[in-house]
């Protein structure tokens, strides 16, 4: 049962992250045009600069939860892959770090950027500059979004957390570092 639920949330993640490399071709594209334009033809467009960053923040708020389930955040290892760091003592580390760090700072991000979303929404927020995008709500909306995926996945990696301490197994393959390090 654990098993399984920790596949589904996984899931999510890893469709996340499929969804947000597409962003990021559509991202390098748009600002290949972008720079194209600009400085062969002197013409520049600040709806296109601004979906620019738009993409960049849906980018970084989306695929946070991806890069989390394959260890791709950076961190400071200085103790994490010592010689003393068995799989048990990384997986107290894992869930006492998600417990007491990962857990509450996304929920706090969530909580305290829900009125700052409704807001935009009530007022229709769009941009405030001539030839700027409409609809910034949509844009505010990704964050609650993207903490959300990454607390999911913060989850998941818990209850892996927890499996590894009650079974005294390694981990499963998916938990392994780019190092090759056993988490």
């Amino acid at each position: 049962m654990l098993n399984l639920l920790i596949s589904r949330i996984e899931a999510i993640a890893e469709w996340s992250g499929r969804a947000t490399a597409w962003l990021v071709l559509g991202m390098v594209l748009i600002i290949g045009f972008d720079v194209a334009m600009r400085y062969l033809f002197q013409a520049g467009s600040v709806g296109l600069q601004e979906l620019e960053w738009h993409l960049f923040a849906l980018v970084f708020l989306l695929g946070a939860g991806y890069t989390f389930k394959h260890d791709g955040h950076v961190r400071v290892d200085i103790f994490y892959h010592s010689r003393h760091m068995d799989s048990r003592r990384r997986a107290w580390v894992d869930l006492l770090g998600g417990l007491f760090l990962l857990l509450p700072f996304c929920l706090l991000i969530i909580i305290s950027s829900l009125p700052f979303v409704s807001s935009a929404f009530t007022i229709g927020e769009g941009s405030p500059d001539p030839g700027g995008l409409p609809y910034r709500f949509l844009l505010k909306a990704a964050i609650p979004l993207g903490f959300s995926l990454l607390l999911l996945q913060g989850v998941a990696h818990m209850l892996r957390s927890v499996q590894i301490l009650l079974s005294h197994k390694a981990p499963p393959p998916s938990q392994t570092d780019h190092d090759g390090a056993q988490r």
